[in-house]
């Protein structure tokens, strides 16, 4: 029997690959890419010559079974995401879960993911904490966030840049104006930068200066 490996890629800096996702990615017979056009860069940059498969979001449900039988009779497949570690916010859950119904081996490296440096740099409590992803953009917003306002621990959010000013919003509309906030974007990229203070300041902040890149915000829990 085979094995799948999840693999974690750099979320923008190229210096974050580690020497062990290169080898695997080397050694594997094939590669699950969210995006061929964007792994191909990064696989042609480390000179990995390892044929590539499509799998996101929305063929995910119908290529997993068959993914699970050429593991069983041999294969060894290597799981990526465009940036990050596969499954957060990104496809790999469905295919995971199917391995570990099948006892198939399944071994994720570790390596680079956006939430962690945002959470420790914000100067936010993170012995505690609750990763949120992405909120629901219409359906169950609301309650989500009714739900949330209550939380006391760190919260973890993913966003869009077109989206953050909704988001922060709404956090200042549920969780209070002098709710804590970080905003961490662009994360290990040339213009990195972490944004603190209240929900209101940083809406203030970014209203002036609308947002660009991959987006991390970080909220403290309520006391």
């Amino acid at each position: 029997m085979g094995k799948l490996y999840l693999v974690p890629t750099p979320i923008g800096n190229l210096e974050d690959m580690t020497l062990r996702a290169i080898r695997v990615l080397k050694e594997a017979d094939v590669i699950l890419a969210e995006d061929t056009r964007t792994s191909g860069k990064l696989l042609q940059h480390f000179e990995i010559a390892t044929p590539m498969q499509s799998h996101h979001m929305h063929n995910e449900h119908k290529t997993v079974d068959a993914l699970v039988k050429r593991i069983q009779s041999g294969e060894t497949i290597a799981l990526i995401s465009d940036a990050g570690t596969p499954a957060i916010s990104d496809p790999g859950f469905l295919l995971t879960r199917a391995c570990v119904e099948n006892e198939i081996e399944v071994d994720c490296l570790p390596g680079a993911t956006a939430f962690v440096p945002a959470l420790v740099n914000s100067g936010l409590p993170n012995d505690k904490f609750v990763f949120e992803g992405f909120l629901p953009v219409k359906k169950g917003r609301q309650t989500r966030l009714k739900f949330l306002a209550e939380e006391t621990r760190t919260m973890v959010f993913y966003e869009s840049p077109h989206k953050l000013l909704k988001t922060l919003g709404n956090f200042v509309e549920y969780f209070g104006a002098d709710r804590p906030v970080s905003v961490s974007r662009e994360l290990t990229k040339l213009y990195e930068e972490t944004i603190r203070g209240t929900a209101e300041e940083v809406l203030k902040h970014y209203t002036e200066k609308p947002p660009k890149g991959e987006i991390v915000v970080i909220v403290a829990g309520k006391k």
